[in-house]
């Protein structure tokens, strides 16, 4: 399970009191002189409910809280408070010298700002793209084939080796059903688990779609927003990569589905089977 990287941190300064682009000035220290990223990292784009959120930092509320309230989901983000600012060039320095590692994050698209007097919030973050539902059948494809790559490999579950084993087909329509309707209901009502909230197991779930079935198994996921990370943390993941590697297992389906109000974003469900 992925969470936001929450980061406060603040930094006083003699008073010197004039207006600095601030946005242009931490876009300048990524550009120029910042770490080892410098120039490697592309401007951040101002958003306004970022920059909302950068001022509800200035009254006092957290890093979650404000983002939450200004409606703006973030994968990673960060926060930096300088009092007295001085100009531009003096942010832009400071920045460098102080911040560098919160401003340099490969990962970060998004920057938003707010002054009050001499006082200057930022928050920069990597914004929460879930993926599109017309990508459903290319990502379910680039899932199937990330799962047959690991699976073409020996490999260690935990203690347990597991041989190489054959690759798996995608599923019928019932088997994608199933993954769809759990995923769906863990996305409307905020939980992770194997367990529904009827009380139905994976294999309860599979049957009432009519799927007839001699194997059933099953691996979850939320908060991750690509194929390749679901995978890589299914892999990492001893139980889950057991089922992964399991021999019995003949074909997959995978679901997505996405709650920008609930606590992850985006709720995982992948299926196994063995038709009977």
């Amino acid at each position: 399970m992925l969470r936001p990287i929450l980061l406060v941190l603040s930094l006083s300064l003699g008073a010197m009191a004039a207006q600095a682009n601030v946005a242009g000035a931490v876009n300048e220290a990524r550009l120029h002189g910042c770490g080892p990223n410098a120039g490697l990292t592309p401007r951040l784009r101002e958003n306004s409910r970022l920059n909302e959120a950068a001022r509800r930092l200035s009254t006092g509320e957290n890093l979650q809280n404000a983002a939450r309230k200004a409606g703006y989901r973030s994968v990673t983000s960060a926060a930096v408070q300088i009092s007295n600012v001085p100009d531009d060039r003096d942010v832009e320095r400071i920045v460098a010298r102080q911040f560098c590692t919160q401003v340099t994050a490969r990962d970060l698209k998004e920057i938003g700002t707010y002054r009050r007097g001499s006082d200057v919030w930022v928050m920069v973050a990597a914004p929460f793209i879930p993926p599109s539902p017309r990508d459903r059948q290319q990502i379910s494809r680039r899932v199937l084939d990330l799962t047959n790559q690991a699976r073409a490999h020996p490999r260690k579950c935990g203690r347990e080796m597991f041989a190489a084993v054959p690759p798996l087909v995608l599923a019928p329509p019932a088997l994608v059903r199933a993954a769809s309707e759990h995923s769906q209901d863990m996305a409307n009502h905020n939980y992770m688990d194997h367990t529904g909230r009827d009380g139905s197991s994976p294999a309860d779930r599979v049957t009432r779609t009519g799927y007839k079935w001699q194997a059933v198994g099953e691996n979850l996921a939320s908060g991750i927003l690509t194929p390749e990370e679901v995978v890589s943390g299914w892999v990492g993941s001893p139980h889950h990569c057991a089922n992964l590697m399991d021999p019995r297992f003949r074909q997959m389906s995978v679901a997505y589905a996405v709650n920008t109000a609930s606590d992850n974003g985006i709720y995982w469900t992948q299926l196994f089977g063995t038709p009977r």
